[in-house]
């Protein structure tokens, strides 16, 4: 792209406040960026600025024609309107994949989104690049049958244990344990919760939803915390935000 056009995909990230793992998330993407040769831009807010203050900048960047993607950093500052700030996005920048438009898209068979969610379309890819086999199975979209477990669910660790791919989301640290899952199962951990940790350089370190010490003995593959679905999800982002580029710019 930059040798036939003369421009590359660009990036934009709104940031509000200063939690440490959004922080992580930013400075992951920006770097990611760089070694793709992207252009990335982010505008840093302070945890108190208003709801107009967010959608200005994402304003700004609808209207900035070398920016292909937008993303604001969630969670936002609970006194933001975050349905408000994200219908702001432009549809055709929204490379989260979180407008209500590419969110009814992706829920509605036959419809195909702009944009898959970074995180939701990772998994797809890790499972996909391994070799697992999704349709039929107890698991996502792709023809499996999908079983949803929160926090009102009775009985999760029998459904669990069922499941021939599980996919943990609660950011509640090791609540998935060895006894949940199936012998052979696929489990994928997207969960990241920071944990004190003393001996680590920033005081805590990151663990997943699943005790990985207990489940690795029992599932045939798992993905780690850090370095599992964290990686793969900002390279979705990279995909997406090409993938933006190329239908703005009409190169293929």
């Amino acid at each position: 792209m930059k040798k036939c056009l003369g421009k590359v995909p660009g990036l934009a990230v709104i940031l509000v406040g200063q939690r440490r793992d959004s922080l992580t998330y930013v400075h992951n993407k920006i770097i990611a960026c760089e070694e793709v040769g992207m252009k990335s831009v982010v505008t840093e807010l302070p945890t108190d600025c208003a709801d107009a203050d967010v959608q200005n900048a994402v304003m700004r960047f609808n209207k900035d024609p070398s920016i292909h993607g937008i993303l604001v950093q969630l969670p936002l500052p609970q006194h933001l309107d975050e349905e408000k700030i994200l219908d702001a996005l432009c549809l055709e920048k929204d490379v989260d994949g979180f407008h209500p438009l590419n969110m009814g898209n992706l829920a509605l068979r036959g419809r195909e989104p702009l944009f898959t969610p970074c995180t939701p379309k990772a998994c797809i890819e890790l499972l996909i690049r391994s070799g697992v086999q999704i349709m039929g199975k107890k698991a996502a979209r792709h023809h499996a049958t999908v079983t949803i477990v929160h926090a009102f669910t009775e009985n999760p660790e029998q459904i669990t244990s069922e499941a021939d791919i599980v996919v943990s989301a609660a950011g509640v640290p090791s609540l998935v344990r060895g006894n949940w899952i199936k012998s052979g199962a696929t489990v994928i951990d997207v969960g990241t919760s920071p944990v004190e940790d003393p001996s680590c350089e920033d005081g805590y370190r990151l663990v997943g939803d699943v005790c990985f010490e207990e489940v690795i003995k029992v599932a045939s593959v798992i993905t780690p915390v850090p370095g599992g679905v964290g990686p793969m999800t900002v390279t979705m982002l990279l995909v997406n935000t090409l993938d933006s580029a190329k239908r703005m710019l009409n190169f293929t």
